[in-house]
């Protein structure tokens, strides 16, 4: 239902929730969500073209979030990179549907406003509070911590 764009992007901005306020590389995101580098370049440029990130050059610089994950909801950073789009017209190019959508293409379109309002309504401070024992959208290395230069501690159940 969501391209990899979209899947990407989000790791992304859980990592980051996940370490703000603080800054993370690109090398840093990348390796705790197990993302391509350069394919994450291109994602995080998305999102700063949509002021979803900030990125500063230099000693203690990187990429963060402008919003506090209670701010940033998952539907500004799905829309970022890959807006969901909403069914206007039939979207095979029949005739006889135009803008009034037969049943199959009018469930279709509830379906996506359903998804638009939950995301829209879900913050990633909520994703971040979830009680589970995985890491939000990605495996999580075994060395998260050390990556993000503190020692390694085991997960917290």
């Amino acid at each position: 239902m969501f391209s990899q764009t979209v899947e990407y992007a989000l790791r992304a901005i859980v990592h980051l929730a996940d370490n703000s306020p603080n800054p993370c590389t690109t090398e840093q995101i990348a390796k705790a969500t197990k993302v391509p580098q350069a394919y994450l370049s291109k994602v995080l440029q998305s999102l700063r073209q949509s002021n979803v990130v900030h990125s500063q050059r230099g000693i203690g610089g990187g990429i963060s979030l402008i919003k506090t994950p209670d701010e940033l909801n998952l539907l500004e950073v799905v829309n970022a990179v890959d807006p969901i789009q909403r069914i206007k017209s039939c979207p095979l190019g029949l005739k006889g549907h135009g803008a009034n959508l037969c049943p199959l293409h009018r469930k279709l379109d509830e379906a996506m406003r359903v998804t638009e309002h939950a995301f829209s309504e879900t913050t990633l401070a909520e994703i971040l509070a979830s009680s589970t024992s995985s890491y939000p959208l990605c495996n999580e290395p075994e060395d998260r911590l050390t990556i993000l230069g503190e020692p390694s501690k085991p997960p917290v159940k």
